[in-house]
């Protein structure tokens, strides 16, 4: 650590409250704008430069400020080690799944420590190490890639695929990159290589000249202030509702004696602030340190050709509107840490399905095991993650066999009674999450159900319920129903993300979530039952006697 850097932060966490640390970290943040108007004015044929200026950056924001040597050496095993098996087991169809149990195993040693030491308000290596672990699985998936031909990769695989290694310090730049070292979001290797070489904003020929983004003297990449300082401000205002929110809608009070004496409505409107006022924290954080990205460059994602509009959000990470005012627990989930939604699908989900095969259980199961184990191991995590799966299958069960009531059944668009199934479908979404979400914050399992209980466990009463009815005759009477209307309009069935579960399409997890872990359970029945026929199968085979000339031998 810088001599006296700390000082002013002990005075201010004084004034306002928070730790020392938990400052440091903010003004991380502010300080990345300034070093993020630096960097991008490093010329843009010299990439060297700009990746010196990363690696100086990352590191006095690892020592400078948070005297993290030990961060240091931690993120060096984990980039080391991830480089030179990409190096000596390129070509081998294991070492991606050996990056990744070592990378995870990594982890999850620091994440216990931190655990144990039981000091959330201290900042260590460990949110930095869960962004790593996301960039280097993703760069070791990509370095395979680059070594199959390309008629068995998809779109996605053949824009990230990594064929000639990086030089070191191309890729100490890629680990360090100083906006978001500490918080994220992860990218892949090929989108830090296009901004840095500044391939990411050539302009297709097709699109008019004067539709081009303006940039400034000599250099390619567009200007960018400006939606910068807007992720800014909006970060700011996050962190300023944090602040004032957090004084009256801790998780503590939740545990509190005087919780109990509330009213049930009023404990669930406690309940959904406490979640909400811990969120307001991550919205201002990823909105800072994704401004800082922008201001940088490597926001960039492409342009409009009609209206010459460029677009910034290439590494969003979250959008609160969408989160706000989900109503059904897909746009909750899939508007919430949108690049380690990425990072699951891309990496987890699509990897463990073999080729030409559609992902079943075991892609679903490796997936949600994976999001669990990634965030920590508070039993906190895994109650939310368990009942959260649940909470999916009754809300899509909800959305098939009920929205399409409001629906016309020839337009299929929203009857004026919609109105009163959208406020109904947000109430409950964002009712039962508060809920849901509750043991995220509280992270111990006895404080948890402490909590869930003084609201009479009304999320799993409801979701129970739900499971419960959608298995009785009552889904059968409204597929029925349903039938009936579209044939009396005269239509048939329009396929959308509402009539999956009717025609027998699944859905992709969304944060390791399964979007149907019934289908998953009966998937997994049926595997085991063909594992165990396979098996007598071949243990019959044995005791077979050989034919030899017409002839059993004995």
């Amino acid at each position: 650590m810088l001599p006296y850097i700390n000082k002013p932060f002990e005075f201010l966490s004084g004034v306002i409250g928070a730790s020392p640390d938990e400052l440091k970290l903010i003004f991380s943040f502010f300080i990345s704008y300034p070093l993020a108007g630096l960097l991008k004015r490093v010329p843009d044929a010299r990439p060297e430069y700009k990746n010196l200026f990363i690696i100086s950056g990352g590191l006095f924001y690892l020592v400078g400020l948070f005297s993290l040597w030990v961060g240091i050496r931690t993120l060096f095993i984990s980039s080391a080690v991830t480089y030179g098996l990409a190096h000596y087991l390129r070509t081998s169809a294991y070492m991606p799944w050996i990056a990744f149990v070592f990378l995870m195993g990594h982890m999850a040693v620091n994440q216990l420590s931190r655990q144990f030491a039981d000091n959330p308000s201290e900042i260590d290596i460990t949110g930095a190490q869960m962004v790593l672990v996301m960039k280097l699985s993703a760069f070791a998936w990509n370095v395979a890639d680059g070594t199959l031909p390309e008629d068995q990769l998809s779109d996605f695989q053949k824009s990230s695929r990594i064929l000639k290694l990086p030089s070191l310090l191309d890729y100490a730049g890629y680990v360090l990159f100083f906006p978001s070292l500490l918080t994220g979001p992860a990218f892949d290797y090929n989108e830090y290589r296009g901004w840095l070489d500044c391939t990411m904003f050539d302009v297709p020929a097709t699109i008019d000249p004067a539709k081009k983004p303006p940039t400034r003297k000599k250099r390619k990449i567009p200007r960018s202030a400006t939606p910068a300082m807007w992720k800014l401000a909006s970060g700011l205002v996050w962190i300023w509702l944090f602040l004032n929110l957090i004084k009256h809608y801790n998780f503590e009070v939740l545990l509190d004696d005087r919780y109990p004496t509330l009213g049930f409505v009023r404990r669930v409107f406690v309940m959904h602030m406490v979640g909400f006022t811990a969120r307001t924290k991550y919205y201002g954080v990823w909105s800072m340190a994704e401004g800082s990205c922008i201001l940088a460059g490597l926001g960039y994602n492409g342009v409009d050709a009609v209206t010459g509009k460029v677009s910034w959000n290439r590494l969003q990470n979250i959008n609160p509107w969408g989160v706000e005012t989900a109503q059904n627990s897909r746009a909750y989930l899939g508007n919430w840490n949108m690049n380690t939604n990425k990072w699951l699908r891309y990496y987890i989900y699509l990897r463990v399905t073999p080729r030409n095969r559609k992902p079943g259980f075991r892609a679903s199961l490796a997936t949600f095991v994976t999001s669990a184990f990634w965030h920590g191991f508070y039993p906190g995590y895994y109650l939310s993650f368990v009942l959260a799966s649940f909470v999916q299958q009754a809300a899509k069960n909800y959305r098939r066999y009920f929205r399409p009531f409001f629906l016309d059944p020839v337009t299929q668009k929203p009857l004026p009674s919609k109105k009163y199934y959208d406020l109904a479908s947000w109430l409950a979404t964002q009712t039962t999450f508060s809920f849901v979400v509750a043991p995220f914050v509280i992270l111990r399992m006895d404080q948890s159900f402490l909590a869930w209980s003084r609201v009479y466990f009304y999320a799993i009463i409801t979701t129970g319920a739900s499971m419960v009815f959608f298995v009785s005759p009552a889904k059968a009477y409204l597929r029925r129903t349903l039938d009936q209307r579209t044939h009396k309009a005269g239509v048939k069935m329009v396929r959308s993300a509402s009539t999956d579960s009717l025609t027998g399409r699944s859905q992709e997890p969304v944060l390791g979530l399964s979007a149907d872990p019934a289908r998953d359970i009966d998937e997994a029945i049926q595997e085991l039952k063909e594992e165990v026929d396979r098996v007598r199968r071949d243990g019959g085979d044995k005791f077979k006697v050989p034919v030899t000339g017409g002839k059993k031998e004995s």
